[in-house]
């Protein structure tokens, strides 16, 4: 079972934030890269490159020498660390024994060594396992260290967190994307994500292709698909674009915006509530492969912090953007 600290937080540290994996002692036999690689790690039996066996992660040589091997990655935004996976997927008789992480704030590309604190003492690993630690430190990050002892590989480091801004600096007139991912927007839940989930909406930029947002099984019983998203800083909506780019046969026929300022609540507590929430935007028609802005029909509801995102009857959403002033109080 996963813990909460996974699906209640954003990966800190995937691509389409900007963080990038930007030194690593050795990477001889895999890139480093491949460690924030956003999509899970494979096994390709007879795959092998000019140094051995390709492999989906970081991994580095058979150490000779004394010391240990490391790499250090810079997070997508700066943010409070809630939690970590080590993934060692596919990783079986070359995987690290044992591994720690440091953190650090910093302003430098790759920080120097009076700047990092321990978020994971040393700890033991096994070969081809997720391992899923908590962190408890309370202050905001910008870069993890990764330490392995005293080689190998590791497919995938998460780093799962909230995004830290200073709202307080935002101007009272400006409007800004309070469903914004790199903001610090969250999905909460929905009802169904065969396809796509509800966090590909919140990214940055415009949809790659289908698989890059949300989208649902074909729905065959009554009733229709949703998801809940908690904005990054509660905000009073003046426009909503909601983009079914890609989507073309397959795109929702209808939807509709509810929305509530919550405070105080599990996440549990807040889905279980959100389907009696008050309309911010009334039922509107779709179309395939379209930009649809709306402003004059959004309702007057105040500052709000979250939103229920309704599809009729299923279908799949490419981004969906909440342009809004900060409330301040």
């Amino acid at each position: 079972m996963t813990p909460d600290f996974s699906t209640q937080n954003i990966n800190l540290a995937q691509p389409r934030l900007g963080a990038e994996v930007v030194y690593a002692s050795d990477d001889f036999f895999a890139d480093k890269a491949r460690l924030i690689a956003p999509v899970p790690p494979v096994f390709i039996e007879g795959k092998y490159d000019d140094n051995g066996k390709w492999m989906d992660g970081w991994e580095s040589r058979r150490k000779r020498t004394s010391g240990h091997d490391m790499c250090i990655i810079k997070l997508g935004r700066p943010g409070i660390i809630r939690g970590l996976n080590i993934d060692t997927s596919h990783f079986t008789g070359n995987f690290p024994p044992f591994a720690s992480v440091e953190a650090c704030h910093s302003a430098a590309q790759i920080p120097d060594e009076s700047e990092w604190v321990h978020i994971v003492p040393k700890r033991e690993l096994a070969g081809d396992s997720h391992h899923f630690v908590e962190v408890t430190a309370q202050s905001a990050f910008t870069h993890v260290r990764l330490h392995i002892y005293p080689d190998g590989g590791v497919a995938r480091l998460r780093v799962y967190g909230s995004i830290q801004k200073d709202w307080a600096a935002v101007q009272p007139d400006t409007l800004i994307n309070l469903a914004a991912l790199e903001e610090g927007a969250r999905p909460l839940g929905c009802n169904d994500q065969h396809f796509g989930t509800p966090e590909n909406m919140l990214a940055p930029g415009k949809g790659v292709n289908m698989g890059d947002g949300w989208e649902t099984r074909r729905r065959r019983e009554p009733g229709h698909d949703w998801a809940v998203i908690a904005l990054a800083h509660p905000g009073v909506i003046e426009k909503v674009l909601l983009d079914t780019a890609y989507f073309k046969g397959n795109y929702p026929d209808r939807a509709f915006l509810q929305a509530a300022q919550v405070e105080g609540k599990s996440d549990a507590q807040i889905l279980a509530e959100a389907e009696n929430w008050p309309v911010l935007l009334p039922e509107q028609k779709l179309h395939a492969d379209h930009e649809h802005e709306f402003i004059d029909v959004i309702a007057a509801l105040g500052p709000i912090s979250h939103v229920r995102l309704n599809i009729i009857p299923d279908g799949g959403v490419s981004r969906l953007r909440l342009w809004g002033k900060v409330s301040q109080a």
